[in-house]
C-alpha cells in the first residue's frame, strides 16, 4: 500500500531525475562527438565542401597563406644554407588561434589546399602551425570540387610531398634573394619604389628588344596582283602566283608592268587542278597559358580577370536547386591531359548530341570508378553542366569563361573535321594565277563552333577550261614592323621559351605595369623612359637574370626538386654564387641615375615659375618647378601630329573618357567639336574625301578604313 509520504517521495525522486532523461542524454553525447577538421583556402570552397563531407566533418579556410618571409628583411640566412626565416602573417593571429582550437578538439585534421605548389607548402605550413606530423597521412587533394572528386580523395589521404614543398620554397627563397637585392640598388641609383624579379625582368627585357625592333625597322615596298574570274556566272577569286612556270615576286611598280604587259585578253586556260582531302584535328584542351591567351584573343579578358572568374567557377556556383558546384577543375596547371572519368563523361555526351561518329574515342568509354588525375587540363567538372543549362546562375563574365573552357573540351574529344579542298591554276601569256577553294566534308569538332559554313567554293572546273577574267587589280604595299606585344601573345612567348609558370604570369604582367616600367597602348605594351632605364641596368649588370637560357635552366632545376631529383640549396646555391659577385661589382660601378625634369616651354599659370616635366606613378605629368611652395599640376596633353580634319586649324590631341577610354579631339574644343573614338591618320578617303582613320579589329591588329564607312585598307597585325 502506497502512502501520501510515499508518493511525494516518488514525486521528488522523479523530479531530481528529470535532467537526466533520454533526450537530454542523447543531446549531451552529440555535443561529445569529435569532428573531422578540413581545412583549405578559401571560404567559398570551404562552404561547397562541407556540403559533400556531412556532419562528421567541419571544414575551415585558411584564407591563402599563414606563414611567410618577413617583409622588413631578406629573412634568408645566406650563412646557414638559405634557411628561411618565416613568421606568421600580421593580422592572422586570431585565425591562427582559432584553427589551433578546432585541431585540437578535432577527431582528426586533414589538409585540403590547392593541388600544386603553393597548396602543398600551405598544407606544410599548416602543419607547423598546428603541431602535426608532416609525415602522417593528412593530405588530401582533389583537382575538381565535384561530391564523387571530394568523397573519393578523402578515401586516399596522403602525406605532405615535401619534394614540392622544397620546390615551392626554394622558387621563394630565389625571388626573394632576387628582389630583396637588386631593389634597393634600383631605389638607391634611380628612383624610390622600383623593383626587379627573375620574371618581370626577362619580360621586360622582351617588350623594350621588341621596341628596338620596331624603331629599327625599314619598311620594304612589294605588290600583289588579285583577279577576280569567271566560269559561267559563277565569279571566283584568284592571286598572281609567277611566269613562266615559276614563281615571282613583285618587289616594285617595274616587275607590275611586266605581268600585266602580258595580259592581252580575258580568257584563262585552267592549267591544273589539284583535289585533295584535309583533315584538321581538335585543338587541345586549356592549359593555364592557353586559357590566358584564348580568354584575351576571343572575350577580351586580361590574364589577372581570367585567373579572377576562373577561380569563382573551380570554387563553385550554386546552381539553383542543385545546389554549390565547382564548375571547372583546378585552373593552374601545364597539363592537356584529361582523366578517364572526364574522357568517358564527355564521350557519353558527344554520342548522345552529336552521334557516335563525333566521338574520338568512337563508342562510349568505359567509365573508370574513381580514377582522377591531379594534374589534368582545365576542363569543366561535369559536361552535362552546358553553358546553356546553367547560363541563368552565372553573371556575364563567368558565363564568357565557362562557354570558352566548356567548348574547348567538348572540342577535344571529338573526330577531326574533314575538308574537301581544291587548287586551281590558271595562265595566260605565261602569267599565273592560282585559286584555292574548300567545302567541310564532315565538320567533327567544328560542330560545337558552329563552323561549319565556313566554305569557300569554288566553281567545277577541269583542265582545258577556259575561264574569263572579271578584273585584275595590282596593289601596293609596304612591309610591316613586327607588332608589339598584347597580354595573350606576351604570355605565349614566355610559355615557349620557358620562363616562369602559370600561377606567375598575371602578377608579373601586373608588377610591370604598377611600376609604370610599360604602359597599355591600344591593348599593346610600350615600355617607358624608366622601364628602358631599369632594363638598361639589369642587362649590363645581372645577365644572368635576364639570360633566357639561365632561366629556363633554373625552371628545369626546380622541376628537378619537385621531383626528388635535386637538393633545393644546392639548386639555390647555384645561382646564388655568381649572382653575389654580380651584387658587389654592381655596388661600386653603377653611377647613380638623375632622372632630370624636362622644361614645359611654359609658365605656372599661379605662381609664374617654370613648369616643368616630372615622372611619376603614372608616367609624365606638367609640375610647377616652384614644389613645394606651389603644387600646382597638370595632365600632359598627346598630340599625334594630324590637323584636325574638321577645322583644319587645330591639332588632334588624345584624350580620356570619364571611364578612362581613350578618344581623339580638336586641341581648340570647345570652338571646335571634332570628336572620334578612332585614331585619325591625316589621310583622306581617296573615294569620298572623309577622314581616314585607324581602326582596332578583332584578334588584334589595326586597319586603315574611311570614318564614313565606304573605304578600308589590309590589315595590319
Amino acid at each position: 500500500m502506497v502512502t501520501a509520504t510515499t508518493k511525494k517521495a516518488t514525486v521528488k525522486k522523479t523530479a531530481a531525475k528529470k535532467p537526466t532523461t533520454k533526450k537530454t542524454t542523447k543531446k549531451k553525447a552529440a555535443t561529445k562527438i569529435k569532428k573531422n577538421l578540413v581545412i583549405v583556402e578559401s571560404p567559398a570552397k570551404a562552404k561547397t565542401i562541407e556540403k559533400y563531407l556531412g556532419r562528421n566533418y567541419k571544414v575551415v579556410a585558411s584564407v591563402g597563406h599563414i606563414r611567410d618571409l618577413k617583409k622588413s628583411t631578406m629573412s634568408v640566412d645566406i650563412e646557414h644554407d638559405y634557411e628561411p626565416q618565416y613568421i606568421n602573417i600580421r593580422g592572422k593571429g586570431p585565425l591562427i588561434n582559432s584553427l589551433k582550437k578546432e585541431a585540437k578538439n578535432a577527431k582528426a585534421v586533414y589538409l585540403a589546399s590547392d593541388p600544386d605548389r603553393e597548396g602543398e607548402a600551405i598544407a606544410w605550413h599548416l602543419a607547423h602551425i598546428l603541431g602535426l606530423d608532416v609525415h602522417d597521412k593528412n593530405r588530401v587533394v582533389f583537382n575538381e570540387i565535384t561530391k564523387d572528386a571530394v568523397k573519393d580523395a578523402f578515401k586516399e589521404p596522403r602525406s605532405i610531398d615535401l619534394d614540392l614543398v622544397d620546390a615551392q620554397q626554394a622558387r621563394r627563397i630565389l625571388d626573394r634573394l632576387v628582389g630583396y637585392s637588386i631593389s634597393p640598388i634600383l631605389w638607391k641609383k634611380i628612383k624610390k619604389g622600383l623593383s626587379a624579379g627573375r620574371v618581370q625582368s626577362i619580360a621586360l627585357k622582351l617588350i623594350i628588344d621588341r621596341e628596338n625592333e620596331i624603331n629599327a625597322f625599314i619598311p620594304e615596298e612589294y605588290w600583289s596582283i588579285e583577279g577576280n574570274f569567271k566560269k559561267g556566272a559563277k565569279k571566283f577569286a584568284g592571286s598572281f602566283y609567277g611566269l613562266d612556270g615559276k614563281k615571282k615576286k613583285l618587289h616594285k611598280n617595274s616587275d607590275v608592268l611586266e605581268v600585266m604587259e602580258r595580259l592581252t585578253t580575258d580568257e584563262f586556260t585552267v592549267d591544273k587542278v589539284d583535289k585533295k582531302e584535309r583533315r584538321r584535328n581538335a585543338p587541345l584542351p586549356y592549359t593555364t597559358s592557353s586559357l590566358q591567351q584564348d580568354s584575351a584573343n576571343k572575350i577580351n579578358f586580361r590574364a589577372r580577370k581570367t585567373m579572377s572568374v576562373a577561380q569563382q567557377l573551380y570554387e563553385g556556383i550554386t546552381l539553383g536547386p542543385n545546389g554549390h558546384q565547382g564548375l571547372i577543375t583546378y585552373m593552374r596547371t601545364d597539363s592537356t591531359r584529361i582523366s578517364p572519368v572526364a574522357q568517358a563523361a564527355a564521350a557519353s555526351y558527344i554520342v548522345d548530341t552529336f552521334g557516335e561518329k563525333y566521338s574520338k574515342h568512337g563508342s562510349k568509354v568505359k567509365n573508370v570508378a574513381g580514377a582522377q588525375d591531379a594534374h589534368e587540363a582545365i576542363r569543366p567538372s561535369n559536361v552535362y553542366n552546358t553553358p546553356e543549362a546553367i547560363a541563368k546562375y552565372l553573371d556575364k563574365d563567368q558565363l564568357k569563361l565557362y562557354r570558352l573552357i566548356w567548348n574547348r573540351f567538348v572540342a577535344s574529344q571529338m573526330t577531326p573535321a574533314v575538308f574537301d579542298t581544291v587548287k586551281v591554276n590558271l595562265s595566260q601569256n605565261g602569267v599565273m594565277f592560282t585559286s584555292n577553294g574548300s567545302q567541310v566534308k564532315f565538320d567533327g569538332y567544328m560542330a560545337v563552333y558552329n563552323d561549319a559554313d565556313k566554305n569557300k567554293m569554288l566553281p567545277e572546273m577541269a583542265e582545258g577550261d577556259v575561264v574569263k577574267k572579271d578584273n585584275i587589280k595590282p596593289e601596293q604595299h609596304f612591309t610591316q614592323p613586327p607588332a608589339r606585344f598584347s597580354e595573350a601573345t606576351l604570355i605565349k612567348t614566355l610559355e615557349e621559351i620557358g620562363v616562369g609558370r602559370p600561377s606567375t604570369y598575371a602578377p608579373t604582367l601586373e608588377t610591370i605595369q604598377r611600376r609604370y616600367y610599360v604602359k597599355l597602348s591600344a591593348k599593346r605594351f610600350e615600355p617607358t623612359e624608366l622601364g628602358e632605364i631599369v632594363n638598361n641596368m639589369v642587362v649590363e649588370f645581372f645577365p644572368n637574370i635576364v639570360n633566357t637560357e639561365f632561366t629556363v635552366d633554373m625552371e628545369q632545376s626546380l622541376d628537378d626538386v619537385e621531383h626528388g631529383m635535386r637538393k633545393w640549396v644546392e639548386v639555390v646555391d647555384e645561382f646564388y654564387k655568381p649572382f653575389a659577385v654580380e651584387l658587389e661589382k654592381a655596388e661600386t660601378e653603377i653611377e647613380k641615375i638623375q632622372i632630370k625634369d624636362e622644361p614645359a616651354g611654359f609658365d605656372c599659370d599661379v605662381c609664374g615659375h617654370p613648369m616643368v616635366i616630372k615622372l611619376g606613378k603614372y608616367g609624365k605629368f606638367y609640375a610647377c618647378s616652384n614644389f613645394p611652395d606651389c603644387r600646382n599640376t597638370m595632365a600632359i596633353v598627346k598630340e599625334i601630329g594630324v590637323v584636325c580634319p574638321t577645322c583644319h586649324e587645330g591639332q588632334v590631341i588624345e584624350r580620356k573618357s570619364k571611364r578612362n577610354r581613350i578618344f581623339y579631339g580638336c586641341a581648340r574644343y570647345p570652338d571646335c567639336e571634332f570628336t572620334s573614338w578612332d585614331k585619325p591618320i591625316g589621310r583622306d578617303c581617296p573615294k569620298c574625301g572623309q577622314f581616314l582613320v585607324e581602326k582596332k579589329v578583332r584578334g588584334g591588329g589595326k586597319q586603315v578604313v574611311c570614318s564614313n564607312g565606304d573605304y578600308e585598307e589590309e590589315k595590319i597585325k
